[in-house]
């Protein structure tokens, strides 16, 4: 890649794609006026709009039969890449709520939608744009300036942090707070809403401890940089990525090296996720006797991942299974 790097590339395509949506725009706002409001909103409810899939699972978590909620994304795509569809922009129009993960995740697609899209209430600053970012313990954050040379680094920390089920809790406190501010009728139902996520992350916490606990401070390799809150959450040890630099295509120099070090560590688990191609780190595994387990980062990636909590079922049940077989 000419630039270096993904993130510079996709930020580039958004602003040719500007042009496009933006006639896209005109032509399905234009008509809103005239199209009844949706079911859900002359009940009520609020309409929320979520970048993610797991932004959705929480705020139905704490919002339930008082909000209507719609992700953007798909649970099995790259949160990095989401192709900006005109038909996003109907959705946005019609918000109440936009939640984003932030720290520049949907930085090449998201911002050209929420300008186009004609609502005022959830543009950046706005009463009706939620950072969830702004509620969680965020890690990787650069302490040097960020250059291209240094691949798809995010300049605000890594954007993953829903990965750690405590951040999860912290946004649902957050996404707790808004919606009681924007329907106060509806304050005590959230909270009471809130207080049974809490309980039951709490529950789950203490079942996926238990299974991990044996396996702390297990050495692992990583495709992309998308685990640092889960790898501390459970205390693994991210020793290496595939990629040799956030974005950027390993070359056959790096995977030499990587495949040395992982011989010499007794390295025996790959984390991929599932949008990347399997046939390097099959190849890297093949090489050193490791084991490739393809994690899920969203809700949504397998069609049984239905939540938050199913989220970290799946993802524990395989490292579990992992580290076991890696014995």
């Amino acid at each position: 890649m000419k630039n270096g790097t993904r993130k510079w590339k996709r930020i580039a395509e958004s602003s040719r794609k500007t042009a496009a949506i933006g006639f896209a725009a005109a032509v399905l706002l234009a008509g809103i006026a005239a199209v009844r409001p949706e079911a859900a909103r002359a009940a009520g409810k609020l309409n929320v709009v979520t970048s993610t899939t797991d932004l959705a699972a929480l705020a139905t978590e704490v919002g339930g039969d008082r909000v209507t909620v719609t992700s953007i994304a798909r649970g099995y795509q790259d949160p990095h890449f989401v192709e900006a569809k005109p038909s996003f922009l109907l959705l946005l129009k019609r918000a109440d709520l936009l939640i984003a993960v932030g720290l520049q995740l949907e930085i090449g697609w998201l911002p050209p939608l929420v300008t186009q899209c004609g609502n005022p209430k959830i543009q950046p600053g706005a009463p009706g744009y939620f950072d969830a970012s702004q509620f969680a313990e965020i890690l990787e954050i650069p302490t040097i300036q960020v250059t291209r040379a240094m691949g798809d680094v995010h300049p605000l920390g890594n954007p993953h942090y829903w990965l750690d089920p405590q951040n999860g809790l912290r946004i649902a406190q957050g996404i707790a707070q808004k919606l009681s501010q924007m329907s106060p009728g509806d304050a005590a139902y959230f909270a009471v809403r809130l207080q049974s996520f809490q309980q039951r992350i709490t529950e789950a916490e203490k079942r996926w401890d238990d299974q991990m606990k044996a396996y702390r401070g297990r050495k692992v390799v990583t495709y992309h940089r998308s685990w640092p809150n889960l790898a501390t959450r459970f205390g693994l040890n991210v020793v290496d990525y595939v990629e040799p630099r956030a974005g950027i295509p390993p070359s056959p120099a790096h995977l030499v090296e990587l495949i040395g070090m992982m011989k010499r560590e007794n390295v025996k688990v790959i984390f991929v996720e599932p949008y990347f191609d399997l046939k390097t780190p099959n190849s890297v595994a093949a090489q050193t006797g490791a084991q490739v387990v393809v994690l899920l980062p969203s809700v949504g990636g397998e069609k049984e991942v239905t939540d938050y909590f199913k989220l970290f079922d799946y993802d524990v049940n395989l490292m579990v299974r992992a580290f076991q077989a890696a014995r």
